[in-house]
């Protein structure tokens, strides 16, 4: 069952209006709502006294924020030389028919983000799917499937 995010006011309720707290309730919103839209920018940006160009250069430098809707589940599809070697590749080909989305992408009902990363670390186990932070590894394309469904269902 999904929980009923919090108002953004009670987030920026959290912090003095004090502008060192910019990143604390950026992170904070994108925890809550799986991104930042640009209604919650404005209000952190009133709230805080910063221009809402530094908000924005911030949210767009760090790789953990996005301005876009997110999925509720995050999958991601190493792509590293040693992931490519054992067919990661047509895992993100499957999962892309799968899904009906490409890399980058989330899909309609928002259940789900797919993205490739360049490696994990984990190449002993390659070829490796991060499926919400759980590394996956010696993935096979059924498995993949299978992992999906039971996460999103």
């Amino acid at each position: 069952m999904k929980k009923n995010p919090l108002d953004i006011d009670e987030i920026l309720d959290r912090y003095p209006s004090d502008s060192q707290y910019l990143i604390a309730m950026l992170q904070d919103i994108q925890a809550e709502y799986n991104y930042i839209s640009p209604e919650a920018m404005v209000l952190v940006c009133d709230y805080l006294g910063v221009p809402l160009t530094q908000a924005w250069s911030v949210a767009t430098f760090y790789q953990s924020f996005s301005l876009e809707p997110r999925g509720e589940h995050e999958i991601k599809v190493c792509q590293g030389t040693a992931c490519h070697l054992k067919g990661s590749g047509r895992l993100l080909e499957n999962i892309e028919r799968d899904l009906g989305i490409k890399p980058g992408q989330t899909t309609e009902d928002l259940s789900c983000t797919l993205e490739t990363v360049n490696c994990l670390g984990a190449c002993f186990l390659a070829p490796v799917v991060v499926l919400d932070e759980e590394y996956e590894g010696k993935m096979t394309s059924r498995k993949l499937t299978r992992a999906v469904k039971r996460i999103i269902e």
